[in-house]
Formats: C-alpha cells, sequence, structure tokens
C-alpha cells in the first residue's frame, strides 16, 4: 500500500457477494473500508451483509482475536476512492464495466496507488489498457468465503510493476493472507482449471446421468474435492460462474469452456445458487 496513502481507506467497489466479503475481511483486520456501489439498493442492504460475514468469521476464530473492528462507509460514485490507499475492483465478471470502473478509480487516486481487480478469469494486460498507469494495475482472486480461504491467487501482467507486486503482497499480508504469484492469461490457475470441471459437473446432470448429489458425493469421497463442484457453482453464483466460462471461451475457443445449457437456463430462470435461495440446491428455507 502506497506510503503517500498510508492512513487512507482500502475502496473496494461492488457491493455483491465478492466485495461485501472482501469488504468483511477488512473491517474484521481493523482497516478503514469505503465500500462504492452505483446501486442505492446494494449500498442499502451491503452493511448488514458485511456484518454478518464479520461475525460470523469471528465465531469461526477466522479474525485476529482482540482487534477493534474497521470503519465501513458507503459511497455511490468512484471518486469516492481519492485518498485511498489501496483500490479492489470486484465489480461482474464483464470486460465493459470492469474497464469504465478501473478508468474511473485510476483517475480518483493518486499515481503509484495499488490498484488491483478479483477478477476470475479476465487477462490483467487486457484490463490493462482502461487505466493510464497499467504498473500499478494487478489481480487478486479471492476465493469465497474470503474470511475463511486464507490463500489468494496473485496474477501480475506483462505490465504490472515491481512496486505493484510488492504492494499487493503487503497487503495480503496485512489481511491474514497468503498471495501465490501465477502468470497471466484467461482464467489463470484456479479457473482455468475448476470452472472446466464445473462445467463438466453440469453436463453430465445435464444428461441425466446422475443428480447434483450424486455428483458431488462421488467428487467428495472419491476425488477429495472438499464441497463437490455443484455446491462450489451454487457458492460462487451460477451467473458469475456463466459470466465467467464466456471469457474464457471467448480468449481460448475451447469447447470446455461454452457454458453448459443447464447452466445458462437456470441463470434465465433466476437460479443462481446460494445468493438466490436455489441454484443445483435448494437453500431457501436456510436464508428464511
Amino acid at each position: 500500500m502506497s506510503d503517500n496513502n498510508a492512513d487512507g481507506p482500502i475502496v473496494v467497489v461492488g457491493a455483491g457477494v465478492m466485495g461485501t466479503a472482501i469488504a468483511a475481511l477488512a473491517v474484521g483486520h481493523g482497516y478503514r473500508v469505503t465500500l462504492i456501489d452505483h446501486a442505492p439498493e446494494a449500498r442499502a442492504a451491503a452493511p448488514d451483509k458485511v456484518g454478518l460475514q464479520v461475525r460470523t468469521a469471528r465465531m469461526m476464530g477466522a479474525l485476529p482475536v482482540g482487534r477493534p473492528l474497521g470503519e465501513l462507509t458507503m459511497a455511490g460514485t468512484t471518486d469516492a476512492a481519492a485518498g485511498a490507499c489501496a483500490v479492489i475492483e470486484a465489480v461482474t465478471e464483464d470486460p465493459g464495466e470492469k474497464a469504465t470502473v478501473l478508468a474511473g478509480l485510476a483517475a480518483a487516486v493518486s499515481p503509484g496507488t495499488l490498484l488491483v481487480s478479483n477478477t476470475s478469469g479476465l487477462p490483467i494486460d487486457e484490463m490493462a489498457d482502461a487505466v493510464p498507469r497499467p504498473q500499478d494495475l494487478v489481480g487478486a482472486h479471492f476465493m469465497n468465503p474470503a474470511y475463511l480461504i486464507t490463500t489468494v491467487e496473485v496474477v501480475l501482467g506483462p505490465r504490472s510493476g515491481d512496486a505493484a507486486a510488492a504492494e499487493v503482497q503487503k497487503l495480503l499480508a496485512g489481511l491474514g493472507r497468503e498471495g501465490i504469484v501465477v502468470g497471466d492469461g484467461p482464467g489463470f490457475v484456479t479457473s482455468r482449471l475448476l470452472h472446466r470441471m464445473i462445467n463438466d459437473a453440469i453436463e453430465v446432470v445435464h444428461e441425466g446421468r446422475a443428480a447434483p448429489e450424486t455428483v458431488d458425493r462421488l467428487m467428495r469421497s472419491c476425488i477429495g474435492h472438499r464441497t463437490g463442484p455443484l455446491a462450489t457453482a451454487d457458492l460462487i453464483g451460477l451467473d458469475n460462474l456463466a459470466d465467467s466460462l464466456q471469457v474464457m471461451y471467448a480468449r481460448t475457443g475451447s469447447a470446455a469452456f461454452r457454458p453448459s445449457e443447464l447452466l445458462l437456463e437456470k441463470v434465465r430462470r433466476g437460479e443462481l445458487g446460494r445468493k438466490s435461495g436455489r441454484g443445483f440446491y435448494d437453500y431457501e428455507e436456510s436464508t428464511q
């Protein structure tokens, strides 16, 4: 985090699943956080979402003991990022939206301020075209739930600078996270491998070969996958998964990344996983 803005807040843009999770992680580690979202309804709901995750993390012993919580401030425009010590973009996996948000953030912060994209698959060098100082931009792919998973995939593009590479590791260390550095490219490592597997698992269900419960049980018991691919898909969010697969399909041309029609049908029906109450599993009772 830039020494010039050492006293500034961490700014997170996007009050969705990952944005609120990252904000909760930072608040739980004592940082002041400004959470930006242009949608009034998202801003209204975000403090409760962040608060719930902080309380859950505390109950699970996933936050530093005795450290006071940081302050959360809500804002609606990217100019609220002025004075930030670091900025984390966590908007939807849409190249155009990410480019617009990153351009606005780069204009608001001082040169040398760390710009981080929480993309799950968009190449960092592609997004670097949207900012005037591509050397300030890196990727940090947080996993969900961010307060439990202590490893972060760090993506350095060919134009990411040495200072930004060091700053993102400093930021993650302050959040109690280990950053593992990988090279740039569609899907990086985690999404490139995981999302292809999930897409295949969905196709197995679509073909009628096995129910979601059966697929996940086999993958947990026989392969050692902790949650199973379809439960993981529900946790990611089926809309986010479909967007990420589309990104990789468009950039690799590999049919393995073309989203399953069953996945697209569920997205069209609004069955997005845990966040909507239903995906491959039904969560409606647990969310009431």
